[in-house]
Parts: structure tokens; sequence; C-alpha cells
């Protein structure tokens, strides 16, 4: 088995988050409360293949040649699995709750490498 690492990613100009943002806030906590059960239930189905539950991200720091800087992305949280190979890594992902209830935009799933000249686990 394989290591992937799932990101989560979300905008604020994507159109699940202008669904999100017309919503009335009594909407949107209903929405909040079907996508947490029903993310919970993703992950009961997928227990034995998570490695890590991995979390909501905060906010992003730049750390480059020229220092540190505040600066943002469109990751918002992640989760690590284990899976045969990337299509079956990612066909676990297909109508998560993260885009289906949530204004999240998508889920980005890559391999975990191994890496050269550690020993492999």
């Amino acid at each position: 088995m394989k290591k992937f690492m799932a990101m989560f990613t979300g905008t604020q100009t994507g159109s699940n988050a202008s669904r999100w943002q017309s919503m009335h806030p009594e909407e949107q906590q209903h929405q909040m409360l079907l996508g947490m059960q029903a993310w919970q239930a993703w992950m009961e189905t997928h227990a034995a293949a998570i490695l890590d539950i991995g979390g909501p991200l905060g906010k992003t720091k730049l750390i480059n040649h020229d220092g540190i800087v505040d600066t943002s992305n469109a990751l918002s949280a992640y989760v690590i699995v284990s899976a045969a190979d990337h299509e079956a890594a990612a066909a676990m992902f297909i109508d998560h709750p993260h885009f289906r209830y949530f204004p999240g935009d998508g889920v980005e799933v890559m391999e975990c490498m191994p890496v050269p000249g550690q020993p492999q686990e």
C-alpha cells in the first residue's frame, strides 16, 4: 500500500463559496450539521485507509530568501490515506462532503513519495 496526502481546497471566489455566502445563516448552520454528519460517515467508511485524520489548516506564512511574509493559498484541510494506487486514493474522495455540503472547491490527492536514501517503512 502507498501513502497519499489529500489536500482540501477552497477559495473565497469559488462557485461553492458563492453558493455558501448566498445562504441564510440558518441554512448555513443546517448545511454545517449535515456536512459534519456526512464527513463522519466518510471517515467511518474509510477508517481502515486513514493513516492521519488531519484537520483544518490555519493562516499561511511564506518563508524564502527574503524572510517571512504572510500569504494565502487555497489549502483548507488535509488527511493522509493509504491506497493501492493513485486512482484508488483519488476515488475515495468522489462526492466528498467537503464540496457537497461545505464551500470547498475540491480535493487534491498526491502520493507521499519516499525520501531518497532513507529506509522504507
